[in-house]
């Protein structure tokens, strides 16, 4: 007998662990398992206790989220445990963020959270707790495929949350699942939560990164990382200098705004150089990026080497054609069709065929050797 899950025991004799922050999605993934006949238990991560962090709306995983997800637990008449994740979350994910951004690079601190907190910590304590799976409301795909299962990009294009999860392992994928990805809207999420009465279900999503509340991260970074913040050059593609900065932490590839380098034709950050504390600017044109080289790739395909792939370079990005390089060491080479602007070091790049996911790794400096 296969459940709703794909796991071959009765709904009933199925332990599942959601993942919840306190927020609609993984409240209504909670309460579907539950109307589903599984044996769900919540576990809820205290990540962080950042003074105004815990409140603000937009954020998650604050002591008031902790409330909403033990409110909604209560509600559905099922078993919750808080669980204090603070020093790992701060080692694996802010002091990770920190280093990134004072290494000129633009990270993404939820890849990194579900990389290592969510996937690698939660997952063993889901074990712990005699789980058949661990269930998150991430809006993606899980579908067995001839190899084991894959991960596929969400039904609804505009939540699709598929480039945050390219770190997932195959061995994790076997114990997940994502019981939202099938959804075509936010509406379908928000009915299952109104049709159980949890408190959330008009709750708003949350949007900022939770550690950093009030969207300043150079004010983090300075705090932990002064270093950072130290004025420097800006210079053109021949090192000559155009201007000062502030610290590279306040720039990213692309940005034209905030230069303050006064008239002339508009210039963009090209490259950031954290060795000579230098941001070096040109024309739009310069940002022509035809070969993305990744570092950390985690492959989730098959065992071509050399294969045609749809990447995504940014989040914000829709997905654009290009030739795959597997290469040794955890590395490929992307060459892509027609080039694009905006490649960042510390951003992700993914690989897909379709809807499927095939892994992706960590943008390395396009400059460096």
């Amino acid at each position: 007998m296969t459940n709703a899950l794909g796991i071959h025991k009765p709904a009933g004799a199925t332990r599942v662990v959601v993942a919840m922050s306190g927020g609609v999605d993984s409240s209504a993934t909670a309460a579907l398992l539950k109307e589903q006949g599984f044996d769900v238990v919540g576990v809820t991560l205290q990540l962080y206790d950042h003074g105004a962090a815990v409140c603000r709306p937009k954020t998650c995983c604050g002591s008031k989220d902790i409330h909403d997800a033990r409110a909604v637990a209560d509600a559905l008449g099922i078993p919750h445990y808080v669980l204090d994740y603070e020093a790992s979350f701060r080692r694996d994910v802010i002091l990770r963020f920190v280093d990134s951004y004072a290494a000129g690079e633009t990270p993404i601190p939820c890849v990194l959270c579900n990389q290592t907190v969510k996937f690698r910590d939660l997952l063993a304590t889901a074990r712990d707790l005699g789980a058949d799976a661990l269930a998150t409301g991430h809006y993606v795909r899980r579908a067995e495929g001839p190899d084991g299962p894959q991960l596929l990009k969400g039904a609804d294009p505009a939540r699709d949350q598929s480039y945050f999860l390219f770190a997932t392992t195959a061995e994790q994928l076997a114990f997940l699942r994502f019981p939202l990805g099938g959804m075509m809207s936010k509406d379908e999420t928000r009915a299952i939560a109104a049709r159980h009465a949890l408190p959330v279900a008009a709750k708003r999503d949350s949007q900022d990164i939770c550690f950093v509340p009030d969207g300043d991260y150079a004010a983090l970074v300075t705090g932990l990382r002064p270093d950072a913040a130290r004025p420097g050059d800006i210079v053109d593609g021949a090192g000559r200098v155009l201007g000062r900065h502030r610290g590279i932490i306040h720039y990213t590839i692309g940005q034209r705004k905030g230069l303050g380098l006064g008239g002339g034709p508009p210039l963009y950050v090209l490259a950031l150089d954290p060795a000579a504390n230098r941001v070096v600017v040109g024309p739009r044109a310069a940002l022509d990026c035809p070969v993305v080289r990744v570092r950390d790739v985690n492959w989730l395909g098959g065992p071509e080497m050399e294969l045609r792939v749809e990447a995504r370079v940014r989040s914000t990005r829709p997905p654009v054609p290009g030739l795959l390089r597997r290469l040794e060491g955890g590395k490929a080479e992307l060459m892509l069709d027609h080039p694009e602007q905006g490649v960042a070091p510390g951003q992700a790049c993914v690989f897909y065929q379709g809807d499927r996911v095939l892994g992706g790794g960590w943008i390395l400096p396009q400059r460096s050797s």
